[in-house]
């Protein structure tokens, strides 16, 4: 996942304490301990990462991850090639948050990244053994078949959008890419957890300027957001453009071979909603567009997919869980179509205060439900 940024405004700064507050981060709320295999602990300072285990057993574990340092942290577990089976983000000193996943045999890695940025502080971590996987429940198969074919939709259209926004800043046309650059960014937004999940392509595509370590290269949808509303020049941004349409035919090809988990359903929504707090209800993602709310209906959009994939098992498990679900979906959506606009949304520089803190208390809210969704999944 890109680095996290440092918010640009104060107003929304209670919305990045929205899943500690919670219990749970791309993972499930401290109600899934008894759910979970087990309980590892993991303590993160700024200079360590001190796992519990170095080895389990195959199925499903929760990480309780503890920010004993004085900077915001995140926790991954990896894959080979770093995909991504988990992670917990946004972990402020003195806060504890915790991280459902399920993980087959093989070999993984941990990881803590202090201040959010680099390749973290890494631990070997083996996995042995055969469990009854969770995907083997014909409601959690029907689920990730229905989500799947959701992502496969949203990038398809990804692709078409962007390729219609680079053809407008190839074309110097400074007002058609503004108009298209929220368009594109939705479809990207609203999968943005699958699209992490490779690794790579997400500091490729979406990374801000101060993501980007010295010695490496920007690239990516705000390099272009940058010069269609900062400098207005477009006459050096062709590069950029094409490098940006080969990164999404990249994680078009990517999405083909996708193999997702109930939990990467469970863990996804959740996170979309963190991507809300950490740069969207704060104004700080699209710093130089001001096209945040365009952002955060698409995470919201993505979060409510994966969820609505997971309702007939969750309604199952738990009817009331489903039905608050429901309404808090409603609420939030309620809470941001004040400030729709034609086509599309205000610019985040026209809200008060007192509008994003009615935004940051919604969506804490809906947070606040679909948090415990992990552990109703992992039964």
């Amino acid at each position: 996942m890109r680095t996290r940024r440092t918010p640009l405004v104060a107003a929304g700064a209670a919305a990045l304490t929205l899943l500690a507050a919670c219990g749970g981060g791309s993972g499930s709320g401290a109600d899934a301990a008894g759910d979970a295999s087990d309980e590892i602990a993991v303590t993160a300072s700024d200079s360590t990462c001190e796992v519990g285990t170095s080895e389990l057993a195959a199925g499903t574990h929760q990480f309780t991850v503890t920010n004993t340092g004085s900077s915001v942290t995140e926790f991954y577990v990896y894959a080979e090639g770093d995909r991504i089976m988990g992670e917990v983000e946004n972990i402020a000193p003195g806060v504890a948050r915790s991280l459902l996943v399920e993980l087959p045999a093989g070999e993984y890695q941990t990881a803590c990244k202090p201040g959010m940025t680099g390749d973290g502080i890494r631990n070997a971590l083996t996995v042995t053994g055969e469990s009854e996987q969770l995907s083997d429940d014909e409601q959690l198969q029907a689920a990730v078949a229905d989500y799947t074919r959701y992502v496969g939709s949203q990038v398809t259209a990804l692709q078409e959008q962007t390729q219609a926004f680079v053809a407008a800043v190839e074309a110097g046309d400074v007002a058609g890419a503004q108009a298209l650059y929220p368009v594109a960014r939705t479809y990207w937004e609203r999968i943005e957890p699958v699209a992490e999940s490779f690794g790579d392509l997400d500091p490729r595509v979406d990374a801000r300027e101060n993501d980007v370590a010295e010695g490496e290269t920007w690239t990516g949808f705000h390099v272009l957001e940058r010069d269609l509303w900062v400098t207005g020049d477009l006459s050096q941004s062709g590069p950029v453009a094409d490098q940006l349409v080969a990164d999404i035919d990249e994680l078009a090809t990517r999405v083909q071979d996708l193999q997702l988990q109930p939990l990467d359903l469970a863990n996804g929504a959740l996170a979309l909603l963190d991507e809300i707090a950490s740069g969207k209800v704060t104004g700080e993602e699209e710093r130089y567009s001001h096209t945040d709310l365009w952002d955060f209906q698409a995470n919201l959009d993505g979060s409510q997919a994966a969820v609505q994939s997971l309702r007939p098992a969750i309604a199952e498990a738990d009817p009331d869980l489903a039905a608050a679900l429901d309404s808090a979906f409603a609420a939030t959506q309620a809470e941001l179509a004040q400030y729709a606009s034609g086509d599309g949304f205000v610019l985040y520089t026209a809200l008060t205060p007192e509008q994003v803190r009615g935004l940051s208390d919604s969506l804490n809210a809906l947070a606040a439900q679909v948090s415990q969704v992990p552990a109703v999944v992992a039964g």
